[in-house]
C-alpha cells in the first residue's frame, strides 16, 4: 500500500491540473476545476493513513459508493495514475460536443414567431427579442424544448 506522502506525490507530480485542498483531520481533496459537470473533486479525503477516494462516477469497471467514489487505500502507483487519469477525462467535455454546437441560433415556428438560443458561459439561454423565455444546461435539452413548442432551427 502507498502511503499517504507518496499518494500525494503521485497526484502533485503528475497531475497538475488538479488543484490542491486541504480539508479537516489532515485530509486532502483534489479538484478538477476544467470539469464540464458539477463535479470537481477527482480525490476526495485522502487521508494520512493512505485512505481515500477518487471519483469514477461516470466510468466503468469500478466498485463506487452512493457518490461515485472508489476507495483507493489499497492502490498501486499504476493502478493510482490510471484511474485518477481517466476520472479527469472523464470529466473534461468531449471535442466532438463542443465542436459542432454553434454558439447561436434562430429558431422559427409556423406562426413565424422567432426565438434566439444562445450559448453564455456554461448555459444555453433561449430568449423573446431580449427575454430570456428558458435557461438549459445542455444544447440538445434547449434544441428538445424548441422542438416541441413548435420552433424548428433556421
Amino acid at each position: 500500500m502507498l502511503t499517504f506522502e507518496e499518494k500525494l506525490s503521485i497526484i502533485t507530480e503528475s497531475f497538475p491540473e488538479l488543484e490542491r485542498k486541504n480539508v479537516s483531520l489532515g485530509r486532502v481533496n483534489f479538484h478538477y476545476n476544467e470539469s464540464s459537470y458539477d463535479q470537481k473533486n477527482v480525490v476526495y479525503h485522502l487521508h494520512p493513513n493512505g485512505n481515500g477516494f477518487v471519483y469514477a462516477g461516470n466510468m466503468t469497471g469500478y466498485q463506487t459508493n452512493d457518490k461515485g467514489m472508489v476507495n483507493i487505500r489499497d492502490f498501486t502507483e499504476k493502478a493510482l495514475r490510471s484511474t485518477i487519469r481517466k476520472s479527469i477525462l472523464s470529466l473534461t467535455p468531449k471535442e466532438s460536443e463542443q465542436d459542432h454546437e454553434p454558439k447561436e441560433e434562430v429558431w422559427i415556428n409556423d406562426n413565424t414567431v422567432t426565438l434566439t438560443l444562445l450559448k453564455e458561459e456554461d448555459m444555453w439561454n433561449v430568449y423573446a427579442d431580449e427575454t430570456l423565455d428558458g435557461t438549459f444546461h445542455s444544447y440538445k435539452q434547449a434544441a428538445h424544448y424548441l422542438e416541441e413548442e413548435g420552433f424548428t432551427c433556421i
